[in-house]
């Protein structure tokens, strides 16, 4: 009888606790090129029908070599954003530059960056007779943390990527 008791009481245990659907918010758009619109400081990934677009003062991407190990540093606020938009259907460059915003495709989720900074570090592109090209601006996130209305989630580290300028 104990045994039959004690083995109710553990399949019991297996169903009486349920944590519920726990799904854990992140993205990945490293396989993906930076993409700037010429019409404004936007700087943005799109991969389908997801979105991460980084809003930056010019001062950020200067054509000046950072020092090492002293990045150009930007506190993430209202004005330097960052945000991961996911739309009903895919995105085009063009969609996301326009002036006046398409009916579609329609943002379903979105997560705006509430804390954390963008640091930037600039280096020289030569060619390969050494000659100057161009400058290539690594930029990564740190401790910045999203917010939805309904979940957040945060990045120790992110490297958003290489974003290039040309002389």
């Amino acid at each position: 009888m104990k045994r039959y008791i004690g083995l109710f009481l553990l399949a019991l245990s297996f169903t009486a606790c349920d944590d519920g659907d726990i799904t854990l918010q992140s993205f990945d758009f490293e396989a993906q090129n930076i993409q700037n619109c010429t019409t404004n400081e936007l700087l943005f990934k799109i991969k389908g029908s997801e979105l991460l677009l980084v809003t930056l003062p010019n001062s950020a991407i200067t054509n000046e070599v950072t020092l090492d190990n002293e990045p150009r540093v930007i506190q993430v606020n209202t004005t330097n954003q960052v945000l991961y938009r996911k739309y009903s259907g895919n995105l085009s460059s063009a969609s996301i530059c326009s002036t006046v915003p398409p009916a579609n495709p329609t943002v379903s989720k979105e997560w705006v960056a509430t804390g954390g900074t963008i640091e930037v570090i600039t280096s020289e592109r030569r060619d390969i007779n050494d000659e100057l090209i161009g400058y290539t601006h690594n930029i990564r996130f740190v401790n910045i943390n999203f917010s939805s209305s309904e979940d957040s989630f945060s990045f120790v580290s992110y490297i958003f990527g290489n974003y290039q300028t040309n002389l």
